[in-house]
Parts: structure tokens; sequence; C-alpha cells
């Protein structure tokens, strides 16, 4: 993935905040509102105390004072809305960006998601976009209205007196210098502190949803030293990032201390020099100091934050700004035009370029024909299925669907003409109909029970506590492998494809009920072109093709009695499966 600058996430996140424009107006409107009556009501506090010096209690002293009132009421309630306003635009935001980073990952390449742990893109859903949206909270709540309170202070000292003013000018940049110092710091070690969450996060998804192999392998001990050792680099990145930003507050708080002791011995000597500055305006001078200052320290604290924010977001904005796989087909295949003659014309490929798995492949699959594809593991199968379907581009060479290239079509339209059952099961959370029904949302119910019918899943089903209506929690935990794998099986049978790709289907389900699938899978692939990936050879042997693969090359194809008599590959594999099954 493309590695962002600060400053590119900064535009990024400028952009997308911007596509919220009435909830940014409001939320300018009120930073506006709640600056200016901040700056305003030092002038009043100055305007009371000059009256009380000068007059004592007066209509005008009590004129100012409700004026006061006022505005502290005023800036109560726009402080308080302000907050809500940031939060709508900011979960809004953060929203509309979960949003789309789930849609981008159903965009990219099957190769960018195999490169990826699942921890490591849960983390940047979840704990990245969070932390996220809790810097941006502070920057609304602090940094804007912190920055505009500087400039509006400045402004107002100016006012007042310029010589006072020129030297906080002067003395105040320090603050920022330490900031800066520390935040540059803070930032590469906030970068680390993110990258080490994400591979803790991946651990920890491990560990639970690999709970039964990592105890059959008494792999508890390797695991949880290595979740050790994720915990120690992040617990470690993570103590040195915020020491360092923790410096920032103190050092700040410090060296405004100081110039607000000195501004005060400044003012407090002009006034006994007779200059024409009042105790009230020292007064109210020494506040817009504070209302000048106090932001920085605000800022300096919130630049830890961003700092964090930004690695956060330089991840989840990583991924946005990830290649598509782009779509090269025009025209939409429909299911009338297929018949299922399938040709592979010199294909090469290769998950890494530099080493070709499959070279210069050729073979000619007729309509109708159920093919078997068999060879030891690595010899690239699934490879084949993965072309087959294009979930990976080819090298060279090109793929024909009834005498026409497969990349002349939509990808969405030419996977609508396969039905595929994997080894591994999926099962979302949601009802058995929802599972069965996942490839055709408009299925009734009546066509849902004959799919599981006829994968012989009707019987276990039945006698789930609501049948059909039984919720499955946690991708179907509750059922075994092979009830699982069935209910996947019947989602192929509603879908009804015009192309089948078994990819070793029945390899979780027991023996007798494999016969009973095998059945119905021969009622399924009539009249359709079908791929088979078995790892039990007994199930294959009345295959029309069978291909042995070797290496990424087919060696062998035939029937089971062609290739039986050549002695060959297969003729060794079926004397080995034999042995071993004794």
């Amino acid at each position: 993935m493309k590695r962002q600058t600060a400053n590119q996430t900064l535009k990024r996140l400028a952009i997308d905040l911007a596509s919220h424009p009435f909830l940014l107006f409001l939320a300018f409107l009120g930073t506006i509102a709640q600056v200016g009556l901040s700056i305003y009501l030092p002038i009043l506090i100055g305007q009371v105390i000059d009256q009380v010096l000068v007059s004592g209690s007066s209509p005008v002293f009590w004129q100012i004072f409700i004026q006061m009132i006022m505005v502290v009421i005023g800036n109560t309630l726009v402080q308080w809305a302000n907050p809500l306003l940031y939060n709508r635009l900011i979960f809004s935001y953060t929203r509309d960006l979960r949003e789309r980073i789930i849609h981008k990952l159903h965009c990219l390449p099957i190769a960018f998601v195999d490169r990826q742990g699942s921890g490591e893109m849960v983390s940047r859903v979840t704990t990245d976009i969070e932390q996220l949206a809790a810097g941006l909270t502070m920057i609304f709540n602090q940094f804007f209205i912190g920055v505009l309170m500087i400039l509006v202070s400045i402004l107002a000292m100016l006012q007042i007196h310029l010589l006072m003013t020129l030297l906080v000018l002067l003395l105040t940049p320090l603050s920022m210098v330490i900031s800066r110092f520390i935040a540059k710091r803070s930032y590469h070690l906030f970068q680390k502190q993110t990258e080490t969450r994400g591979i803790q996060t991946q651990l920890i998804e491990e560990s639970l949803s690999q709970q039964t192999i990592i105890q059959s392998f008494n792999a508890q001990t390797e695991f949880i030293q290595r979740l050790h050792e994720a915990n120690a680099n992040y617990a470690g990145y993570s103590q040195s990032a915020i020491f360092y930003s923790s410096t920032v507050n103190p050092s700040t708080r410090f060296v405004n201390a100081l110039i607000y002791a000195l501004l005060a011995g400044v003012g407090a000597y002009r006034i006994m020099m007779g200059s024409t500055l009042t105790i009230g305006r020292l007064v109210t001078f020494l506040n817009y100091v504070q209302q000048y200052t106090k932001p920085f320290n605000d800022i300096s604290s919130v630049l830890a934050e961003l700092q964090s924010a930004l690695a956060c977001a330089e991840r989840v904005y990583a991924v946005l700004e990830s290649t598509e796989v782009a779509e090269t087909g025009k025209e939409i295949l429909t299911s009338d035009q297929v018949k299922g003659a399938i040709s592979f014309k010199h294909v090469s490929f290769g998950y890494n370029p530099e080493r070709i798995l499959i070279k210069d492949l050729s073979i000619d699959i007729p309509a109708g024909s159920k093919v078997a594809i068999v060879g030891p593991t690595g010899a690239g199968k699934s490879t084949l299925i993965n072309l087959l379907m294009r979930f990976y581009p080819i090298n060279s060479g090109d793929i024909l669907l009834d005498g026409r290239s497969i990349y002349n079509y939509t990808r969405a339209s030419l996977r609508q003409q396969f039905g595929m059952v994997l080894q591994e099961t999926w099962l979302k959370q949601g009802t058995v109909h929802d599972n069965i029904a996942f490839g055709n949302p408009d299925a009734s119910r009546e066509q849902v029970i004959a799919a599981a019918k006829a994968a012989n899943a009707d019987f276990f089903i039945q006698q789930l506590p609501q049948g059909y209506d039984t919720k499955l929690e946690n991708a179907g935990e509750s059922l075994s492998v092979g009830q699982a794998q069935l209910l996947t099986i019947a989602r192929v049978f509603l879908a009804i494809p015009k192309i089948l790709i078994l990819d070793e289907a029945t390899s979780s389900i027991d023996t007798r009920t494999e016969v009973l699938v095998q059945d119905a899978f021969a009622k399924l692939m009539k009249g359709r072109t079908s791929f088979i990936i078995a790892h039990r050879l007994s199930t294959i042997q009345d295959a029309d093709l069978i291909l042995v693969l070797v290496d990424g090359d087919i060696v062998e194809h035939g029937n089971h009695q062609d290739l039986m008599t050549r002695k060959g590959k297969y003729y060794q594999m079926q004397k080995a499966s034999a042995f071993s099954s004794e």
C-alpha cells in the first residue's frame, strides 16, 4: 500500500470533512460566536473595574454588570452547543469513512486481501477510525477555537497597548518551538504504536478464531510468547510516545506563566509612571494574555493527539488510496448465453511474476463435462479455478467461455454464472433461511426448503429450535462443520448456476452424508459443466475428464480408465490412496 505524508493525510481529511458543508458551517459559526463572546467579556470586566475605582456603584456600573451576566450565559450556551455540533460532524464523517473503506475492500483485488491479515484490517476499520474520531474531536474542541482565539486576542491587545503586545508576540513563540520539537519525535512513535496495535489485534483475532487448532497442537505457550512480544512492543512504543507528548503541556505552561508575570510587572510599572494605561485596561490586557497563551497550552496538548490521529488516518487512507481491480470487460453475460465450453489457451500465471506457477497451459473442456482436477498440494488446482473466476489476472494467454474470452465480460456477470462450494465454510450472522438465500435474497421459503432438501440439510434444520428461522450467531459456531457445509451446498442448489465449482466441497462431511450429497450433486451437475477438486480420488472416478496437475502443468488428462491404463502419475496417486485407506 502507498504510504501518505502527514500533509497529504491532512488534505484528505479536510476534503472529506468539507463533504458535510451544513454541519461544517454551523460548527464554524459556533466557533466564531464562542471566541467573540470570550473576547468581549474581558472588556466588560475592565470597564467595571474602572467604574468602581472612579465613581463607585453607578447606573453605568449596573448596565455593564448586566451585560457581563448576559455574555456569560450566552457563552455558556454556545460552549454547550458547540461540542454537540462537532460530534455530529465527526461521527457523520467517520460513518461515511467506514462505509467507504468497507466498499473499497470489496473492490480491491483478491491479492490485496490475501496479503493483509484479517485482524490488521479489522484494526483499521474499528480501532484506527475510533482513534481518528477522538483526535478530530479534540481538534475541533480545542485546536480551531484556540487558533481563532489567538488571532482575535492579538487584535484586541493591539487596541490596548502596542509595546506590551509586541512583548507577548516575541516571547510566546517559545512554547510553540518546544511543542513542535517534541511533536516531531512523538509522531513517528505514534506511527509505530498504531502499527504494533494492528499486529496485536491480528494475534488476538487468530487466538480467538483458531483456538481449537492452537490447543490441538499444544501451541499455547508459543502463541502466548508471540502475544507477549507484541504487547511488549506496543507498550514500549506507547510509553515512549506518551512520555514525549506529556512533556509538551508542562513545558508550555511554564513558559506562559513566566510571560504573564513579566507582563503584569511591566504593566504595573507603566501605571506607576503615569501612563494612560488604567488598572481596568491592564486587567483586560492580562485577561487577553491568558486567552492568548491558554490556546498554546491546549494546542500543544492537542498536537500529541493530532499525531496519533494522523497516524491512524494515514493507515485508513492508505487502504482507500489502494488501486482497485480494473474492470476490463464491457459485455454483460446472461445465463441463456452460457453453454459451458471452456478453453485455456497458452495460459501462464504466477502469484509472483518472477515465479511462474502455470506455464503455457492449453486444454479444451466440452460443455456439460464433469471435470476433476487432482494433484499434490501446491500443484495449482485451486489456482486454475481462481483464474477461471477472474480472481487473479493471467500473465499471458486467454481463457475462453463458449469461444469468447472471459475478459470480454464484466466480472459480476461472469461470476453470476458460477456456483462455488469451498472446503472452508462461511456463514453470516442471520437466520438459516438468510444464509441459504445469500446469493438469491428474493427466494421464497419454498425454494429455500427445496434447496435444503436437495442438499440433505432439511433434516437437521427441522431439528433446530426455530427451524429455518433459527438465528446463527458467530458465523454458525453452534453448528457442526458438516452441518455448516451442507448449508453452503444448499446455497448452490438455490442459485442453480450454469457452471459448478466444488473445491473439496465434501471434505468436512462424514462418509454417509457424502454419499447423499454426491447423489444430489450428480443431479445438479447433469447438463452443466462442473469442476471438482477432490482429495478423495474415489469420488471422481466417473468424471468425464480428469486433469492431473503437477507444479502448475497438466501432466495427464483423460478419464479414469484411460489414466489407469497409462500407469502414470494418476495411477500412482490411486495406488497411494488405496494403500492409505487400508
